[in-house]
């Protein structure tokens, strides 16, 4: 009986330790885990509820309408990763995962949407270097000219950010 009690409690108490960095009452989008990559720090300033506009091009090159988004950051993976959704005026969401391998020394974000369901998630890769982070992935333009999207978060700081995303060959 003691034994059973004992292992109950070891089993108790792992399983919390095992989610120490993940949301909490006190820490609603969780926390990084020191244990984790320094670099999984790099997206902090983005963690929360952040209200966006979204303005994209038309495949003609065009503007489309300005809408509001919500971006929503968060640790995940026990403080070992990022995630972010958005919810877009029109009714669309989308989300990433984002995980910094150590390894390669890179970041590897694994993008998925609501509008453009697939069995395959697209990723993005790259790093943070000048107080930008930038991620490179290879895509067709709307033109279908052949090259790379890019998206640089940039101008991170604790009360905004900026992010862009672009077509280069």
């Amino acid at each position: 009986m003691r034994l059973s009690l004992l292992l109950l409690l070891l089993s108790i108490n792992l399983g919390i330790a095992q989610q120490e960095y993940e949301a909490s009452d006190d820490f609603p989008f969780g926390k990084p885990n020191p244990e984790a990559p320094e670099e999984v720090k790099d997206f902090h300033p983005l963690i929360g509820i952040n209200d966006c506009k979204s303005k994209s091009r038309k495949p003609d090159g065009s503007w489309n309408e300005t809408l509001d988004m919500v971006w929503k950051f968060r640790y995940i993976l026990n403080g070992r990763g990022v995630q972010d959704e958005t919810w877009i005026a029109d009714g669309k969401s989308a989300g990433s995962i984002r995980q910094y391998i150590a390894d390669s020394s890179k970041w590897y974000v694994h993008y998925y949407s609501s509008n453009l369901p697939t069995t395959a998630l697209p990723a993005w890769e790259g790093e943070k270097t000048e107080g930008q982070i930038i991620l490179y992935k290879d895509q067709k333009a709307p033109n279908g000219m052949e090259g790379k999207y890019r998206i640089t978060f940039y101008d991170l700081n604790d009360d905004s950010f900026k992010w862009k995303g672009e077509w280069v060959d």
